[in-house]
């Protein structure tokens, strides 16, 4: 094998290629010519080596991953090992190498060496793969003098192709759908905003129920994000309301980059933080939704493409805002009592299983007479009754205590102490806020022992209970330590 003509094929084309995307393409076709081995080039954009050419394969991975980030460690490969170290790696044996991604069944030998720009930093690979023997040192140092030339091109070309609009707006689409609250949406949100349009700046302003407030900040926002915020607490919620009915009202809008031409009354608190290029999009319903402000300081001019993007953004992220607001209320459905509003069986059993003994004190609460109230009055005012009398023993209750109904007439408090006294307390204050309803209640508690089940301790609760109910009603008593 002629090494130093490989190496003059690839030389003499790569100064006369016009894009980054040609220069790695004539660099693994020149390879093919003298190797049947399969040759791939993979480059970084944004978080991910991505295949840009290659040749010889009846299969190529698009992109592997850059990084090892967050708990979901994805398959180890000798690309990205080389990437990481900017080491060259010979593979003798492939199948000895825990690392190997296999693309052909009949692979036996990897080369892959790294391509740095002209200050010696990783921008990619160069990937050899053969299924028949080859000498490896040759081979090796014919790719690392490849990749050389060719990194020294594709900086002469302004670097690795930078990530298309559309791969942008389709991995923003999927942070969005991935983040598990409200706020991690917003903020993966704003951070699109930026990404997408190039500008700096991105703010939220929804409607609250109350009055307009503004979205979560984004992960690290710049000055004038900062600026802009402060301003448009500053102007109040009247100033909101006005921006985000324009909005809605008009539709998007954005400046045109002409300078001595002063802005509508509403975006007054922008030009005050410093910003001279404006995008404005309406975001969901105007009752219940908002707008994203996405701004810069420099005096440009944003084309309509780019505005329907961010468009597309701010749609998918209210979307997927609305499927979180929907889960939530399922969840607090599925775990609350809908007549009271209280957490119900399933969510006490969970904050049983975790009382600590000694310190944990299950409080056991019944109605005294409420079936005399359903068979006299009927059962509507035996709910009026339950809801009142919920909302009573709620506000006797201190801050972090919860109050839960476990069935008809049947509730239970849990709440934490420093002794037994303390709970007995608690206990008849809740039924005096009862006696101010006009109903009692009578109560009974217990403390978990060390080693009991929460079962256990909860049937201590209600024995004493029983006992409140056999001596006459409307008291308190402490099951026995």
């Amino acid at each position: 094998m002629d090494h130093e003509r490989v190496l003059r094929d690839v030389t003499v084309r790569l100064p006369t290629a016009s894009t980054v995307a040609e220069a790695c393409q004539w660099t693994v076709a020149a390879l093919a010519r003298h190797t049947p081995a399969t040759a791939t080039v993979l480059l970084r954009v944004h978080d991910r080596l991505r295949c840009v050419a290659a040749t010889g394969a009846w299969q190529v991975f698009s992109h592997v991953p850059a990084t090892v980030a967050g708990p979901a460690r994805p398959e180890p490969s000798v690309v990205r090992r080389v990437y990481a170290s900017g080491q060259a790696a010979a593979v003798p044996d492939v199948s000895a190498d825990p690392d190997y991604l296999p693309v052909r069944p009949d692979v036996t030998v990897e080369i892959c060496v790294p391509v740095r720009d002209p200050d010696g930093r990783p921008i990619g690979v160069l990937d050899l793969q053969w299924s028949e023997p080859v000498t490896l040192a040759p081979w090796q140092d014919t790719a690392e003098r490849l990749a050389d030339r060719l990194g020294a091109r594709i900086a002469a070309l302004g670097g690795p192709p930078a990530e298309s609009r559309s791969e942008k707006l389709l991995r923003h689409a999927a942070a969005f759908t991935a983040a598990p609250t409200g706020w991690d949406l917003m903020v993966a949100a704003l951070s699109a905003a930026r990404d997408v349009s190039g500008l700096s700046a991105a703010v939220l302003v929804l409607t609250g129920r109350r009055r307009p407030r503004l979205g979560a900040p984004t992960d690290t926002p710049g000055e004038l994000e900062a600026r802009i915020r402060d301003e448009l607490t500053a102007a109040g919620p009247a100033a909101l309301e006005r921006m985000i009915d324009r909005a809605h009202r008009y539709g998007s809008a954005y400046t045109l980059g002409e300078a001595g031409h002063p802005p509508t009354g509403e975006y007054l608190p922008l030009t005050r933080a410093g910003a001279h290029t404006l995008v404005a999009v309406p975001v969901g319903a105007p009752s219940s939704g908002g707008v994203l402000l996405v701004a810069d300081e420099r005096l440009l001019r944003p084309d309509p493409t780019t505005v329907n993007l961010i468009e597309l953004l701010a749609g998918q992220a209210w979307t997927c805002l609305d499927r979180l607001r929907t889960l939530a209320r399922l969840r607090e459905q599925a775990s609350s009592d809908p007549l009271t509003g209280l957490r119900h069986t399933g969510p006490f059993g969970q904050r049983i299983a975790t009382a600590t003994p000694g310190r944990t004190a299950l409080l056991a609460i019944d109605v005294d007479g409420f079936k005399d109230v359903n068979d006299t009055y009927g059962h509507q005012a035996g709910d009026r009754l339950l809801v009142g009398l919920a909302r009573a023993l709620e506000g006797a209750l201190r801050h972090g205590d919860e109050l839960y109904r476990t069935g008809g007439d049947e509730f239970v408090a849990v709440i934490e102490v420093s002794r037994p006294e303390e709970a007995v307390r608690i206990a008849e204050r809740l039924t005096a806020a009862a006696r101010q309803t006009g109903r009692t209640i009578s109560v009974g508690i217990a403390l978990p022992r060390p080693g009991e089940s929460p079962e256990r301790t909860l049937h201590r609760a209600d024995q004493a209970l029983y006992r409140v109910k056999r001596h006459g009603r409307d008291g308190v008593h402490l099951s026995a330590a």
